[in-house]
């Protein structure tokens, strides 16, 4: 599924020219801390039923190992669940929160390398969203996925604005 926003006021959403069948997912002000991450793509699989978000490291999401820090994956963790919640068909209107995420590291991720997060959405009630997934990446472009983390989250909808 590919999604469109006509007039989005928070992100850049468009087809990704650097990643044809992606859209872009960029935030409009990039002084926020999305905009630490670099471009970010997103897109729609009904056939999996997932939603996809992805980002491409670079040498400032590094730690001294020259992998990619951890809390540079935990933070594209934290936003994938609303940028692929949104690749999944739920439009969380910017008026929601991370109540609970469960992060378990399984590999290293490498700089330079895309990094692929694919999201599930396990339910939905009124208010609560429940997601999993996995976060990824391939070694080249023939490779199968390699695991670098997986999680669990629990986001709060329908915030009122402050």
């Amino acid at each position: 599924m590919t999604r469109t926003i006509a007039d989005n006021p928070w992100f850049d959403h468009r087809p990704d020219p650097d990643n044809p069948g992606w859209m872009t997912w960029n935030a409009k002000d990039n002084s926020r801390f999305n905009g630490f991450l670099g471009p970010v793509s997103i897109r729609g699989d009904d056939a999996e039923d997932a939603g996809w978000v992805r980002m491409t490291p670079e040498h400032k999401h590094s730690n001294f190992g020259d992998n990619v820090h951890g809390g540079t994956i935990l933070g594209f963790i934290d936003v994938c669940l609303f940028a692929g919640s949104y690749a999944l068909g739920i439009d969380l209107g910017g008026r929601a929160v991370t109540v609970e995420l469960s992060t378990q590291f399984v590999g290293a991720a490498k700089v330079g390398v895309a990094l692929d997060c694919r999201l599930e959405s396990v339910r939905e009630t009124g208010r609560l969203l429940f997601l999993r997934g996995m976060l990824m990446q391939r070694p080249t472009k023939d490779a199968d996925y390699a695991n670098v983390a997986s999680f669990t989250a629990i986001l709060r909808k329908g915030l009122p604005r402050t």
